[in-house]
Protein backbone atom coordinates (compact mmCIF):
# COMPACT_ATOMS: atom_id res chain seq x y z
CA UNK A 1 0.00 0.00 0.00
CA UNK A 2 1.30 3.49 -0.87
CA UNK A 3 -0.25 6.69 -0.26
CA UNK A 4 0.28 10.57 -1.44
CA UNK A 5 -0.79 13.67 0.86
CA UNK A 6 -1.34 16.76 -1.89
CA UNK A 7 -3.04 19.67 -2.39
CA UNK A 8 -3.07 23.86 -0.65
CA UNK A 9 -6.57 21.83 1.16
CA UNK A 10 -4.80 18.65 1.73
CA UNK A 11 -6.11 15.49 0.59
CA UNK A 12 -4.83 12.06 1.56
CA UNK A 13 -4.44 9.78 -1.73
CA UNK A 14 -4.87 5.46 -0.69
CA UNK A 15 -3.53 3.58 -3.57
CA UNK A 16 -4.08 -0.70 -2.44
CA UNK A 17 -3.04 -3.74 -3.97
CA UNK A 18 -5.50 -6.89 -3.41
CA UNK A 19 -6.26 -7.55 0.57
CA UNK A 20 -5.10 -4.15 1.68
CA UNK A 21 -7.38 -2.84 4.14
CA UNK A 22 -7.63 0.97 5.64
CA UNK A 23 -9.35 2.31 8.27
CA UNK A 24 -11.51 5.40 8.77
CA UNK A 25 -14.32 7.37 11.27
CA UNK A 26 -17.61 7.25 9.53
CA UNK A 27 -17.97 9.78 6.09
CA UNK A 28 -14.40 10.44 6.25
CA UNK A 29 -14.54 8.83 2.58
CA UNK A 30 -14.19 11.62 -0.14
CA UNK A 31 -13.82 9.36 -3.61
CA UNK A 32 -12.92 5.78 -4.14
CA UNK A 33 -12.35 3.61 -7.19
CA UNK A 34 -14.79 1.09 -7.60
CA UNK A 35 -12.95 -2.10 -6.56
CA UNK A 36 -13.07 -1.37 -2.90
CA UNK A 37 -15.32 -2.65 -0.24
CA UNK A 38 -16.22 -1.28 2.98
CA UNK A 39 -17.51 -2.36 6.72
CA UNK A 40 -19.02 -0.53 9.11
CA UNK A 41 -18.06 -1.69 12.72
CA UNK A 42 -17.33 -0.53 16.68
CA UNK A 43 -13.90 -1.64 15.97
CA UNK A 44 -12.46 -3.09 19.51
CA UNK A 45 -16.23 -3.59 20.56
CA UNK A 46 -19.20 -1.72 21.66
CA UNK A 47 -17.41 0.04 24.94
CA UNK A 48 -14.27 1.05 22.54
CA UNK A 49 -16.83 2.03 19.97
CA UNK A 50 -18.53 4.28 22.58
CA UNK A 51 -14.76 5.69 23.75
CA UNK A 52 -14.33 7.08 20.21
CA UNK A 53 -17.86 8.89 20.51
CA UNK A 54 -16.37 10.97 23.68
CA UNK A 55 -13.33 11.76 22.04
CA UNK A 56 -15.38 13.60 19.26
CA UNK A 57 -15.56 11.13 16.34
CA UNK A 58 -17.79 8.30 15.15
CA UNK A 59 -18.80 5.49 16.96
CA UNK A 60 -18.16 3.40 13.83
CA UNK A 61 -15.13 3.10 11.76
CA UNK A 62 -15.19 2.19 8.13
CA UNK A 63 -13.16 -0.37 7.09
CA UNK A 64 -12.34 -0.66 3.34
CA UNK A 65 -10.60 -3.22 1.80
CA UNK A 66 -9.19 -3.61 -1.84
CA UNK A 67 -10.62 -6.54 -4.29
CA UNK A 68 -7.56 -5.89 -6.64
CA UNK A 69 -4.83 -4.21 -7.45
CA UNK A 70 -4.22 -0.52 -8.64
CA UNK A 71 -7.25 0.79 -6.60
CA UNK A 72 -7.73 4.48 -4.77
CA UNK A 73 -9.32 5.76 -1.97
CA UNK A 74 -9.07 9.53 -0.90
CA UNK A 75 -9.44 10.92 2.30
CA UNK A 76 -9.84 15.11 2.16
CA UNK A 77 -9.24 17.45 5.14
CA UNK A 78 -12.44 19.37 6.77
CA UNK A 79 -10.91 21.95 6.88
CA UNK A 80 -8.08 24.36 5.76
CA UNK A 81 -4.57 22.35 7.48
CA UNK A 82 -2.55 19.96 7.50
CA UNK A 83 -3.13 16.28 6.84
CA UNK A 84 0.12 14.42 8.50
CA UNK A 85 1.34 10.88 8.33
CA UNK A 86 2.65 9.44 11.69
CA UNK A 87 4.76 6.36 10.97
CA UNK A 88 3.35 4.20 14.20
CA UNK A 89 6.54 1.74 15.13
CA UNK A 90 5.22 0.78 18.83
CA UNK A 91 5.26 4.18 20.65
CA UNK A 92 2.05 5.93 21.91
CA UNK A 93 1.11 9.38 21.01
CA UNK A 94 -1.89 11.40 22.53
CA UNK A 95 -3.71 13.99 20.08
CA UNK A 96 -6.66 16.09 20.21
CA UNK A 97 -10.70 15.02 20.16
CA UNK A 98 -10.56 15.45 16.29
CA UNK A 99 -7.13 14.76 14.68
CA UNK A 100 -8.08 11.23 13.47
CA UNK A 101 -8.22 10.75 9.37
CA UNK A 102 -7.17 6.69 8.80
CA UNK A 103 -4.75 4.78 9.84
CA UNK A 104 -4.43 0.63 8.72
CA UNK A 105 -5.38 -1.85 11.02
CA UNK A 106 -2.46 -2.34 13.48
CA UNK A 107 -3.05 1.27 14.84
CA UNK A 108 -4.98 1.01 18.01
CA UNK A 109 -7.46 3.85 19.01
CA UNK A 110 -8.41 4.81 22.79
CA UNK A 111 -9.72 7.39 24.53
CA UNK A 112 -7.56 9.03 27.32
CA UNK A 113 -9.21 10.70 30.15
CA UNK A 114 -7.82 13.56 32.62
CA UNK A 115 -6.57 12.29 35.94
CA UNK A 116 -8.19 15.29 37.64
CA UNK A 117 -12.04 14.87 36.23
CA UNK A 118 -13.27 18.06 37.43
CA UNK A 119 -10.56 20.29 36.03
CA UNK A 120 -10.80 18.34 32.91
CA UNK A 121 -14.65 19.14 32.77
CA UNK A 122 -14.33 22.55 33.36
CA UNK A 123 -11.42 22.62 31.16
CA UNK A 124 -13.73 21.70 27.53
CA UNK A 125 -11.92 20.72 25.19
CA UNK A 126 -8.79 20.03 27.91
CA UNK A 127 -10.60 16.76 28.88
CA UNK A 128 -10.34 14.09 26.63
CA UNK A 129 -8.02 12.66 24.38
CA UNK A 130 -7.26 10.61 21.83
CA UNK A 131 -4.97 7.74 22.59
CA UNK A 132 -2.86 5.89 19.79
CA UNK A 133 -0.54 3.37 19.94
CA UNK A 134 0.78 0.02 17.72
CA UNK A 135 2.60 -0.53 14.89
CA UNK A 136 1.05 1.34 11.35
CA UNK A 137 0.70 4.19 9.39
CA UNK A 138 -1.55 6.84 11.37
CA UNK A 139 -3.02 10.27 9.53
CA UNK A 140 -3.97 13.38 11.56
CA UNK A 141 -5.16 16.14 10.43
CA UNK A 142 -4.55 19.79 11.61
CA UNK A 143 -6.26 22.79 11.81
CA UNK A 144 -3.88 25.20 10.43
CA UNK A 145 -0.32 25.26 10.39
CA UNK A 146 1.77 23.03 12.69
CA UNK A 147 4.58 24.48 15.27
CA UNK A 148 6.70 21.74 17.08
CA UNK A 149 8.81 21.84 20.46
CA UNK A 150 11.06 19.19 22.02
CA UNK A 151 10.80 19.70 25.43
CA UNK A 152 13.87 18.52 28.00
CA UNK A 153 12.90 17.15 31.20
CA UNK A 154 11.07 19.60 33.40
CA UNK A 155 10.74 21.79 30.70
CA UNK A 156 7.19 23.50 30.45
CA UNK A 157 4.74 24.83 27.94
CA UNK A 158 1.58 26.41 28.78
CA UNK A 159 -0.58 26.24 25.72
CA UNK A 160 -3.98 27.52 25.42
CA UNK A 161 -6.51 24.27 24.54
CA UNK A 162 -7.59 24.92 21.16
CA UNK A 163 -3.56 24.78 19.69
CA UNK A 164 -2.83 21.53 21.78
CA UNK A 165 -2.18 19.00 18.63
CA UNK A 166 -0.08 16.56 19.52
CA UNK A 167 2.59 15.27 22.03
CA UNK A 168 4.33 12.27 22.83
CA UNK A 169 3.24 9.89 25.99
CA UNK A 170 6.19 10.89 27.77
CA UNK A 171 5.31 14.56 27.90
CA UNK A 172 2.77 15.24 30.91
CA UNK A 173 -0.50 16.99 30.76
CA UNK A 174 -2.71 18.79 33.02
CA UNK A 175 -5.35 21.78 33.36
CA UNK A 176 -3.90 24.92 34.97
CA UNK A 177 -6.07 27.69 36.22
CA UNK A 178 -5.53 31.35 34.94
CA UNK A 179 -4.47 33.45 37.77
CA UNK A 180 -6.06 36.00 39.19
CA UNK A 181 -9.87 36.92 38.51
CA UNK A 182 -9.27 39.70 36.23
CA UNK A 183 -7.11 37.77 33.64
CA UNK A 184 -9.78 34.89 34.23
CA UNK A 185 -12.89 36.42 33.45
CA UNK A 186 -12.02 39.77 31.36
CA UNK A 187 -8.36 38.94 29.99
CA UNK A 188 -9.87 37.28 26.75
CA UNK A 189 -8.11 34.13 26.96
CA UNK A 190 -10.39 31.84 29.06
CA UNK A 191 -10.10 30.67 32.14
CA UNK A 192 -7.85 27.13 31.75
CA UNK A 193 -4.23 27.03 29.92
CA UNK A 194 -3.31 23.34 29.32
CA UNK A 195 0.27 22.82 31.18
CA UNK A 196 2.77 20.62 29.01
CA UNK A 197 5.78 18.75 30.87
CA UNK A 198 8.68 17.49 29.11
CA UNK A 199 10.45 15.33 28.27
CA UNK A 200 9.32 15.06 24.58
CA UNK A 201 7.99 16.32 21.62
CA UNK A 202 4.88 18.49 21.24
CA UNK A 203 3.27 19.52 18.50
CA UNK A 204 0.69 22.89 18.23
CA UNK A 205 -1.74 23.68 15.42
CA UNK A 206 -2.11 27.64 14.69
CA UNK A 207 -5.88 28.11 13.87
CA UNK A 208 -8.15 25.77 16.22
CA UNK A 209 -11.81 25.37 14.66
CA UNK A 210 -13.43 26.78 17.75
CA UNK A 211 -11.21 30.63 17.36
CA UNK A 212 -12.26 30.26 13.68
CA UNK A 213 -15.60 29.44 14.56
CA UNK A 214 -15.55 32.31 17.04
CA UNK A 215 -14.52 35.06 14.19
CA UNK A 216 -17.39 34.01 11.34
CA UNK A 217 -19.81 34.04 13.91
CA UNK A 218 -20.76 37.25 14.26
CA UNK A 219 -21.08 37.82 10.32
CA UNK A 220 -23.62 34.55 10.35
CA UNK A 221 -26.98 36.57 9.25
CA UNK A 222 -29.56 36.43 12.57
CA UNK A 223 -32.99 35.83 11.85
CA UNK A 224 -34.36 37.97 14.48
Amino acid sequence: MEFKIEGEYPVLRVFMNRGDSVLCSAGAMSWMTPGIEYNASAKGGLLKGLGRAMAGESMFQNKYTSNSDGEEIAFASSLPGKVIHVPMQGNTIMTQRTAFLASTEDVSFEIAFQKKISTGLLGGEGFVLQKFTGHGDLFLEADGSLVEYELGPGERMLVDQGNVFMFDSSVSYEMTTVKGLKNMFFGGEGAFLVNLVGPGKITLQTMPIANLAARILPFVPNKK
